[in-house]
């Protein structure tokens, strides 16, 4: 059977760009007609088994890399630069992968729990007399910070200017590339040179973080570069950071808008590994993945052409209802084998998945524990639909102190 090309297709139109309430719907219907849709941008796929069948090909590439020239910038800083593991493809990818993927087990992850829970003590006891606050400004974005900088072996000193680095380097992903670059280059900079410093100061006296374990780590005789290794700093703040704060609110969000749910799950702590799930499928901070045809590519009989970006709408197919019972309903007791897919799948599932599962729970324990009859205490303003990760940009709470 001869393959017929995607652009040829009578396919029905969907727009991700919009209201994700009104993005829900449009998927949904689309998926009624086909396992492709149409969208501005290119094609977009529908149903959760497609997507990650996509996901798992190594054919379809990350486009990430094409954040600049999507945005109409060409500028030679971020063209110059060492490509990251997030979107580097073929041979040099599992080369990465494979370096770097025992240094986040869930073994790993586990050693640091004790700090995670420390650190959202910390910051719960700064707001727990005051019974409310905002929760995004003093709880969700100062945690994961102090976590990233443990980690790397970073002093506490320097946590502000990771979290300003953070901040500045997450730009990319706004949808205001022209305008921010040169914060963007700017923070990048300094996060190199900073890196650059403290893999000297390991080589000589190495420690028990992740920056030592990557210096040391090697097969074959192959070892990471300076470069290599300043790379994967950046990655890890990157992939660690906002993704993490902006879950973490949602989670609260989800829970506070849910006061049934929530009521289950203090009674329930054991429950908090469902809770991580089902908040991340029914409410991701991380709505989509982008991909594009790096060769011509047969997909059940379809032709994409070399180029073709596809976008996976990973909100859309979290809840697709051949896969996910009820899938509009947020229940924490569901039981299900078949994993969201916020945290993707393929060669590159989310490297800091176990970390990113641990800082939730602990944090998520810790508030129940703490706050246990915490409520909203207003309307949640959310952020722009154009952002790349996404949640809560004020959300504000309360409880009995």
């Amino acid at each position: 059977m001869v393959a017929i090309s995607a652009h040829e297709l009578d396919l029905p139109s969907c727009d991700l760009a919009t209201d994700r309430a009104d993005r829900f719907a449009l998927i949904d219907a689309a998926r009624e007609k086909h396992w492709l849709a149409r969208t501005p941008m290119g094609l977009a796929l529908t149903r959760y088994e497609d997507s990650v069948a996509v996901l798992r090909d190594r054919r379809f590439h990350s486009a990430m890399s094409m954040i600049p020239q999507s945005q109409g910038v060409s500028d030679s800083f971020l063209e110059q630069r060492r490509p990251s593991i997030l979107a580097t493809e073929g041979a040099e990818h599992a080369r990465l992968r494979r370096l770097v993927t025992p240094a986040f087990t869930p073994a790993a992850a586990n050693r640091l729990r004790p700090f995670m829970s420390h650190t959202i003590d910390e910051l719960i006891d700064a707001v727990h007399p005051a019974g409310q606050c905002d929760f995004v400004a003093e709880i969700s974005d100062p945690y994961p910070i102090p976590i990233i900088c443990h980690l790397l072996g970073a002093p506490r000193q320097d946590w502000q200017l990771f979290s300003r680095w953070a901040s500045d380097i997450f730009r990319l992903f706004n949808q205001n590339l022209a305008e921010d670059l040169p914060t963007i280059e700017q923070a990048l900079g300094e996060l190199g040179a900073y890196v650059r410093s403290l893999v000297d100061r390991r080589r000589n006296e190495p420690g028990e973080d992740l920056l030592s374990v990557l210096i040391a780590v090697g097969e074959d005789g192959d070892r990471l570069s300076a470069e290599d290794l300043v790379m994967l700093v950046e990655a890890v703040l990157m992939a660690g950071t906002d993704t993490v704060r902006n879950q973490l609110a949602c989670c609260v969000a989800l829970l506070g808008a849910h006061p049934d749910q929530w009521a289950l799950f203090v009674d329930h702590p054991e429950l908090v590994h469902r809770v991580v799930e089902e908040t991340m499928r029914y409410l991701g901070a991380v709505a989509g993945s982008l991909r594009f045809a790096s060769e011509d590519i047969e997909y059940r009989d379809v032709l994409f052409p070399a180029g073709t970006l596809v976008s996976i709408s990973l909100a859309g197919v979290n809840r697709d209802p051949d896969v996910f019972l009820q899938p509009d309903r947020f229940d924490l007791t569901r039981e299900t084998e078949v994993p969201q897919l916020t945290f993707g799948s393929g060669i590159h599932y989310c490297l800091g998945a176990h970390l990113a599962r641990a800082e939730l729970q602990e944090a998520l324990v810790l508030i129940a524990r703490r706050m246990p009859d915490l409520e909203l205490a207003g309307p949640v303003e959310w952020k722009p639909e154009t952002f790349g990760i996404w949640g809560p940009a004020r959300l504000p709470v309360r409880w009995t102190p």
